[in-house]
C-alpha cells in the first residue's frame, strides 16, 4: 500500500469514526443515564457513573405497566406492519403487472401521501376515528398509522415487482396460473428483502409514534410506551434517570428487529435499482 492511499484509508476511518460517535453519542448517553442519579445526570451526561445503580433498570422491568405499554406497541405495530404488507403489496403487485385505464394517474395519487407530514391530517383524523367510534382502542392508531404507510409501501414494491422476471408469470400463465394465483404463490415468496424492508421501517415507524397516540388514546391501559413514558415527568421535575432507563429498554425492541433484517434491507432496496 502506497503512503497516499495509506493516508486516503486512516482519513476514511477517521471520518467514519466521527459519523459514529454523533450516532452512538446519545445512545450511549441514555443507556449510561439509567445507572446514574438525576444530579449525576445533569452534570456529567456522558461520563460513567461513580455508582453503578441497577435498581433503576430492576424497578422498570418489576413494573406491570412497563409491560403493558411495550406489550400495547408490539401489538400495534405487528398490525400496522401486517395490513401495510398486505395492502400495499397488492396494490403495488397490480401497478407493475396490470396495465389499464389511469394506472399511472392513480400510482402518482397514491404517490402524493409521501409529500403530506402525518401532523397536517391530526385534526381530521381525530373527528373521524371519533365518529367511527374507535377511540382510545388499538385500531384508532392501526388504521391511520397504515393509511399514511401505504404511499412509500406502494412505492418500493412496485419497484421491487416490475424487475421481476417476465419469462416466469409468462411461463405461469401458460401452465394456467392466473395473477392471484402468481402473486401469493411466486411473487411474495420472491421479495422477501422488500417485504423486511417495508416491514422495517413501518414497525420502527408505528413503534416511535408520539402524536397519534396521544390524541386518540386517552385511557392508560391502552397506552402505547412513548405515553407512558409520560408518568416520569412530574409537575415541577422530571425523573430523568427513570426516562432515560425506560426509553433505553423500549428502543430494545427496534433496535434488535432492525439489526437482524439489516441484510433484507439493504437488498430489498437495491434490488430494483438496475435494471440488467
Amino acid at each position: 500500500m502506497t503512503r497516499a492511499n495509506l493516508i486516503r484509508q486512516i482519513l476514511r476511518i477517521g471520518l467514519l469514526c466521527i459519523i459514529a460517535s454523533f450516532v452512538l453519542g446519545p445512545l450511549l448517553a441514555t443507556v449510561l443515564g439509567g445507572f446514574k442519579s438525576n444530579e449525576e445526570i445533569q452534570t456529567s451526561a456522558l461520563s460513567l457513573p461513580a455508582v453503578w445503580r441497577t435498581d433503576i433498570y430492576a424497578g422498570i422491568l418489576a413494573d406491570p405497566g412497563f409491560w403493558r405499554y411495550l406489550g400495547n406497541s408490539l401489538i400495534i405495530s405487528v398490525a400496522t406492519v401486517v395490513l401495510t404488507l398486505l395492502i400495499g403489496a397488492a396494490a403495488a403487485y397490480v401497478f407493475a403487472q396490470i396495465r389499464f385505464f389511469g394506472s399511472r394517474m392513480l400510482f402518482s395519487y397514491l404517490s402524493l401521501g409521501l409529500m403530506f407530514p402525518f401532523a397536517t391530517a391530526i385534526l381530521p383524523l381525530f373527528v373521524q376515528v371519533r365518529d367511527l367510534g374507535l377511540l382510545d382502542t388499538y385500531w384508532a392508531v392501526i388504521l391511520p398509522q397504515t393509511a399514511f404507510g401505504l404511499s412509500l409501501a406502494i412505492l418500493l414494491f412496485r419497484t421491487f415487482f416490475a424487475e421481476l422476471p417476465k419469462e416466469l408469470f409468462e411461463a405461469a400463465y401458460v401452465e394456467g396460473c392466473g395473477y392471484i394465483r402468481f402473486f401469493w404463490r411466486f411473487t411474495l415468496p420472491l421479495s422477501t428483502p422488500i417485504l423486511a424492508t417495508v416491514g422495517v421501517f413501518v414497525f420502527v415507524q408505528s413503534w416511535n409514534n408520539f402524536l397519534l397516540p396521544l390524541v386518540v388514546l386517552n385511557s392508560r391501559e391502552a397506552f402505547t410506551w412513548p405515553l407512558g413514558m409520560m408518568q416520569y415527568r412530574g409537575e415541577y421535575a422530571v425523573e430523568w434517570n427513570r426516562t432515560l432507563a425506560f426509553v433505553t429498554l423500549t428502543i430494545l425492541p427496534a433496535v434488535v428487529f432492525f439489526v437482524a433484517a439489516q441484510k433484507y434491507i439493504v437488498a430489498g432496496l437495491t434490488g430494483g435499482a438496475v435494471k440488467g
